[in-house]
């Protein structure tokens, strides 16, 4: 009898821990890591996890464009298409966070649920159309909220680890000569993204500036409506590979690392000193040892035989990693210092930044 009672009780402590041993790794496998613990080593949304590299997921936020962005020929299927074409070797999971109607203050309120629950490496923001819209009926959003609420949402992303691209809000009315009702207004929230852009360090895109600019070329006739969207607002076929012939080198460059090169050209002041080009170049240099990312930087003054560069005279070319990099050097302060330094001096400035092809 007691060898059965023994018997019994050693079954008993053995499935007990058994079963705490399984409790404990299901809680291991389930629970977030707190991000920016120095004994973390989950990484995967600070870039590819080093363990699972090739997993990665991409969150888009937004309203009713990005709602419809799902749809086979929406601009978030497009770029999830052509992602998996493209980086086959890469598990790139794609999901679509836009509901209709919403403006920023409704996606204060679904972040959790929708974005951060979902862990990505990076998230699309495009918002901002009702904000504006809504405003004929009362129920826009306010400038400061509309500021306030973007960067609470950035904030509470990058507090994750992941990364962002901001765009700015893109068309109510297609017409090119200014008199879309709304015109004056969206304008002046898209300058409000690009403010916030700018300060949060994230990587902007500017659909706002790339649509005019595109609309003045495809809509030689003024139309309201009907060039990239189907009512002034939401976006047709041709709106929606518009779109993603934008994002997507901004996504592969944020999320894959694509490099970004950066080139600069000074046509400085004819009242200006050769000490006062040279401290300026000088200074140019220096930037590489005080500003993280810039992975390559040379310069040069033109030698050219042609007499081309129209009083371009000084040439710099810095590179980076990917756009983040690039983004970071923009609003460090180092930088925000040189160009203080530099403007005075300088008659033109040229800037430009490209993927190599």
């Amino acid at each position: 009898m007691n060898l059965t009672r023994h018997l019994r009780l050693t079954i008993v402590t053995l499935l007990l821990i058994n079963c705490s041993w399984i409790l404990t790794s299901q809680a291991q496998d389930q629970t977030s890591p707190v991000r920016g613990s120095q004994d973390n080593e989950d990484l995967s949304l600070i870039g590819p996890n080093p363990k699972m590299k090739n997993k990665l997921k991409v969150v888009f936020l937004g309203d009713s464009i990005t709602e419809a962005g799902v749809a086979p020929k929406g601009y978030v299927t497009l770029i999830k298409e052509a992602l998996k074409s493209r980086h086959a070797d890469k598990e790139i999971e794609i999901v679509g966070a836009g509901i209709s109607g919403h403006k920023v203050p409704d996606l204060q309120k679904r972040l959790e649920r929708d974005v951060l629950a979902h862990k990505p490496n990076l998230v699309v923001i495009y918002i901002g159309i009702n904000d504006v819209w809504h405003s004929q009926s009362g129920k826009g959003t306010a400038p400061d909220a509309f500021e306030a609420g973007l960067k609470e949402i950035i904030d509470r992303i990058h507090k994750t680890g992941s990364r962002v691209i901001l765009c700015t809000p893109s068309m109510i009315g297609e017409k090119t000569d200014g008199s879309n009702p709304l015109d004056k207004m969206l304008e002046e929230y898209s300058e409000i993204s690009r403010r916030v852009a700018s300060e949060t360090a994230v990587t902007p895109l500017d659909l706002r500036k790339r649509f005019v600019n595109e609309l003045k070329t495809l809509n030689g006739e003024n139309k309201a409506s009907g060039i990239l969207t189907s009512d002034g607002v939401h976006l047709n076929d041709a709106g929606n590979a518009f779109v993603k012939e934008c994002l997507l080198p901004m996504v592969e460059s944020v999320l894959l690392g694509r490099e970004v090169t950066h080139v600069v050209m000074f046509k400085f002041k004819a009242e200006v000193s050769a000490a006062e080009i040279n401290r300026a170049c000088d200074a140019f240099a220096e930037l590489p040892k005080k500003i993280p990312g810039i992975s390559e930087f040379k310069a040069g003054t033109d030698i050219s035989p042609e007499n081309l560069a129209q009083g371009f005279t000084h040439c710099f070319v810095l590179k980076f990693p990917d756009l983040s990099a690039r983004d970071a050097y923009l609003v460090h302060p180092a930088h925000q210092e040189f160009v203080q330094l530099v403007v005075p001096l300088v008659e033109t400035p040229l800037v430009v930044d490209f993927w190599e092809r």
